[in-house]
């Protein structure tokens, strides 16, 4: 009952959800106290909607910005309270007492002051918002950029003006109920005081000193960087915030490419959420403003994702521009007709040629290039089952995409009937449950199923739990436990959060990483993904959201994998272990096989999953399993040779179409001097002191 209300009301948590019910239910309840009248009464209501609205604010409640929608945000209700206040004043026959006036007179400049705070903390986040951010760049040294005002001044700024009534409310009530104004004109004083220095204190942060340079002279500093580090392949990418996992897996390629890297970003949120990195970044939401940067010595420009915002970066002549897109799998978004704008399609295999061929979306075959998958390094090949450690199977399905494509995601039709038959498997397996990030953002049919799924397998886990044919090293988990509180505690230093991280001109000014704590907190990464493995014991089921573990960590630690036509089952096939996808539309073994070039040497689930048994047959006995060499067969014409690695591919396709831009851009200079020399040898030919004629001469007759 309380998990249906939790979801209907979109909160997260029993907290969270009697929170909104005493908020929700506490104005009504101020109504009733100031209509009976009860001082005491409306004391304790008062303090429930405050504490209530405090703590769902703190928590982002959902609730909070419904309430906003809908005429009720956070002014209305403390001003209904202040109202209900005057109400009960009222009522209590102090209508005529000084109290009453000073009360009325109090919460009229209290609003007052509410419009010159409101103004300055926008004028001052407005002035502080830089044309472009940035991370890696050194604009400190060519440009003066202050420090941040305190946090306290802006963070919840209007929930903390807000709250200054406090003191006037308290006051009004004591002196409400002991009959004496004193109070009341204490708690107005306190009130009106201090609301007054807070608008004070936020004056000096709107000029001079106080705030970074204009855009112009930013904008300068920034080309000027450019012109100094010259950079000559930069990773193009924008979407949303929660696209940024599609920039974030070319982070650690870029880092190691033999040019000179550069990220552009277009959108804040997306640099908000950007994985550490030593590549200098740079993040320019102004379209005018990118189009007006100096790229001049760029030669490649690689793109992740099919977006309207690329024709800003297209439409740079001198730039080759490439489609690396952000996985390689059978899905329609794979051969996008929109990759005819690139120069070039990079593709992982001689799967991705075939597929434009098959598509005939316009992409040539020439100007398709196979690289390799440089970021499948970390994924280990199997070697079997460890002794003493039953199977693990990763299930790891896709959204369900903006179409409503049946055939998109198993969760909606499959997801339920593919983890009971594995958490109810004889012998048994280890099931965890990694769903795409975007689950259920379009089909609430697919957020219902994957909370139906997540139910099944966080009961199929403490049943396990209390079964004592399983036993757990309860000491070695505490110990990898502590592990994992000491990592986080470090890494959490090492991003410096916890700490006043000051705002983004701040984090432009101080984004220069450090390259020795970098390191190290990929070293401690490392380490927390062994501890939190270890943090529990190796047949216990788990729903594994978020960034942490990341997917390729589920796949390492797993021994067989169930999943979707998506990027996920190619990134698989590069560890050679057993796996399933399911035909959720129903097309057939034959044809879903003849579509989808990646399950040709998969199981091929049905939505009632009744073909498991095959893929956990191969996890237990590998030797008689049938699909172990389609799989290597496949590996190889998905994601091409093992040698040269993908990043040998890799840097190698970027030098030579950096070769091509710089042959096309010498070739492009060569004509213009041509033309500019042909020009001056006509000026030069010309009879001496006779004008070369232009459009609109008259051969010398007049016109008048």
């Amino acid at each position: 009952m309380i998990s249906t209300a939790i979801r209907v009301a979109r909160v997260g948590s029993a907290a969270e959800l009697a929170a909104a019910v005493l908020m929700v239910a506490g104005f009504p309840a101020l109504m009733l106290a100031a209509l009976v009248p009860s001082v005491p009464a409306f004391a304790a209501a008062a303090a429930v909607t405050y504490l209530a609205d405090h703590y769902l604010h703190r928590k982002g409640s959902y609730l909070i910005n419904r309430l906003g929608k809908v005429r009720a945000g956070l002014s209305i209700r403390f001003l209904i309270r202040q109202l209900l206040l005057v109400l009960l004043l009222a009522r209590l026959s102090l209508a005529d007492n000084l109290i009453y006036y000073g009360a009325i007179a109090c919460f009229i400049a209290f609003y007052g002051l509410q419009a010159p705070h409101g103004a300055l903390v926008q004028l001052i986040r407005n002035r502080r918002r830089m044309p472009v951010a940035t991370r890696n760049v050194d604009l400190a040294s060519r440009i003066r950029i202050p420090d941040a005002p305190p946090r306290r001044l802006l963070h919840r700024s209007a929930e903390k003006m807000l709250h200054l009534d406090l003191a006037a409310v308290v006051g009004i009530l004591v002196a409400a109920q002991v009959k004496s104004a004193l109070f009341g004109f204490i708690g107005i004083g306190v009130t009106v005081a201090v609301a007054t220095l807070y608008v004070l204190a936020l004056v000096p942060y709107v000029r001079g000193r106080k705030i970074p340079p204009k855009a112009e002279k930013v904008l300068a500093a920034v080309d000027d960087w450019l012109g100094e580090y010259k950079p000559e392949t930069v990773l193009y990418f924008s979407g949303s915030k929660d696209s940024a996992y599609q920039v974030n897996m070319w982070l650690d390629t870029m880092e190691k490419l033999d040019s000179k890297p550069l990220i552009i970003l277009r959108e804040r949120a997306i640099l908000n959420n950007l994985a550490p990195t030593t590549v200098p970044v740079i993040c320019v939401p102004g379209g005018v403003h990118l189009m007006n940067m100096d790229l001049s010595t760029v030669r490649v420009a690689l793109y992740a994702a099919n977006v309207g915002k690329n024709i800003h970066m297209l439409r740079v002549p001198t730039i080759k521009h490439v489609f690396i897109g952000h996985g390689d799998s059978d899905k329609l978004a794979s051969v996008n007709p929109y990759s005819k704008v690139y120069d070039e399609v990079w593709t992982a295999g001689r799967a991705g040629r075939d597929r434009y061929a098959i598509a005939d979306v316009g992409v040539r075959d020439d100007d398709i290039v196979e690289v390799g998958r440089p970021q499948l390094a970390p994924i280990q090949t199997w070697q079997g089952v460890p002794e003493g450690r039953i199977p693990t199977v990763l299930y790891a399905p896709t959204w369900e995409g903006w179409d409503g494509n049946p055939g998109n995601t198993s969760v909606v039709l499959a997801g339920e009937n593919i983890v009971k038959q594995l958490v109810q498997a004889d012998p048994p397996v280890r099931v965890l449950y990694k769903p795409h990030p975007f689950t259920g953002n379009v089909s609430k049919e697919a957020g219902a199923a994957h909370r139906r799924i997540t139910a099944l397998v966080q009961k199929a886990a403490a049943e396990r739990a209390i079964n004592p044919r399983f036993v757990a090293d309860t000491a070695a988990q505490a110990e990898a436990k502590a592990e994992l509180s000491r990592i986080e505690a470090r890494l959490a230093q090492l991003s410096g959060s916890g700490g006043d991280r000051g705002d983004e001109a701040v984090a432009t000014r101080d984004g220069l990483i450090d390259v020795a704590r970098h390191e190290e907190a990929a070293r401690l990464r490392a380490e927390w993904n062994d501890a939190y493995w270890r943090s529990f014991p190796s047949w216990e089921h788990r729903v594994i959201t978020g960034a942490e573990p990341r997917l390729y960590d589920c796949f390492n630690v797993s021994d067989a994998m169930v999943s979707d036509i998506s990027s996920v089952v190619s990134d698989f096939i590069a560890s050679g272990k057993p796996y399933a996808v399911t035909d959720s539309a129903g097309v057939g073994v034959d044809e879903f096989k003849r579509n989808n070039t990646a399950v040709r040497a998969a199981v091929i689930l049905s939505n009632s999953a009744a073909e498991l048994g095959e893929l956990l047959g191969a996890v237990r006995a590998p030797d008689a399993d049938p699909l172990a060499e389609d799989r290597k067969e496949l590996k190889r014409y998905l994601l091409g040779p093992d040698e040269p690695t993908s990043l040998e591919q890799f840097n190698t396709a970027v030098a030579n179409l950096a070769l091509k831009a710089e042959t096309r851009n010498v070739g492009q200079q060569t004509r213009d001097a041509a033309a500019l020399a042909e020009s001056e040898a006509e000026l030069a030919n010309a009879v001496p002191g006779q004008r070369v004629p232009t459009a609109g001469d008259t051969d010398g007759v007049g016109t008048g």
